[in-house]
């Protein structure tokens, strides 16, 4: 009977890729990727094995999402060992949670196999900890990549007055609007931030600055990128350690 694995690529540094991960890419039949995978993992699938790939950017879909789920269906009535590959981690704003509810509903197997995510990676590799003794206790994740079709954000800004770390996933292009609703709700005009463009790749950039002046500091950053909010920012010149490494 066909099982899809819903499987989770890491951030981008091929060596961050989990054991099991690895070992389903090269098992698989069919491999169905996004754009955040890193296409260099497609060199160790078998030979044979069959390519789908279903990348969305800001404004271009390849495939709708409601495409996708039934493109997994169809070829688990098709083949065996299916590899559903997503950048990060499926369940980490991947829609892994859609897909696997999808494949429920039609009696088709599934296993989940978490990725890292870039959320807590990417500042990792610049030397940035999400949390630190006496510094952050907590950190939260946010999708700065909302719906069109909602009229009102479902962000609930008010809830991140008190929050020691706060990292935006998918929104490198709200970052006005970000910077702006966090002044708004008290966070000081210096308080630190950064933006991280392909964190754990070789060709990884990292823009410090503060909510204040971070928006013209990081103007022309490619994506993909996050942003991350917080006093452990500036960690960062005595912990970066991957620039000269990559």
């Amino acid at each position: 009977m066909a099982k899809v694995y819903l499987t989770g690529a890491g951030p981008g540094d091929l060596e961050l890729m989990t054991v099991k991960a690895l070992r389903v890419v090269r098992e698989a039949d069919v491999i169905i990727y996004d754009r955040l995978a890193n296409p260099d993992i497609l060199q160790e699938a078998k030979s044979g094995c069959e390519f789908v790939y279903v990348g969305k950017e800001d404004g271009r879909h390849i495939m709708p999402q409601d495409d996708i789920n039934e493109a997994i269906y169809q070829n688990a009535l098709k083949y065996e060992t299916v590899v559903r590959l997503k950048g990060g981690d499926p369940f980490v704003f991947g829609r892994g949670g859609e897909e696997a509810a999808y494949l429920y509903e039609r009696g088709v197997k599934f296993e989940i196999i978490p990725g890292i995510t870039s959320a807590i990676s990417a500042p990792a590799y610049a030397g940035i900890p999400v949390t630190h003794r006496g510094v952050a206790v907590s950190f939260r994740v946010v999708t700065a990549h909302e719906s069109p079709n909602k009229k009102e954000s479902q962000i609930p800004w008010e809830n991140f007055k008190t929050d020691d770390t706060i990292v935006f996933l998918m929104g490198l292009h709200n970052l006005p609007k970000i910077t702006k609703k966090l002044i708004e709700i008290g966070k000081n005009k210096d308080y630190p931030c950064a933006v991280i463009s392909k964190g754990t790749t070789k060709d990884q950039l990292v823009v410090v600055g503060t909510l204040e002046n971070i928006v013209e500091k990081a103007e022309g950053v490619p994506t993909p990128a996050l942003i991350i909010v917080g006093k452990v920012v500036e960690l960062r010149e005595q912990l970066k350690w991957f620039e000269g490494h990559a």
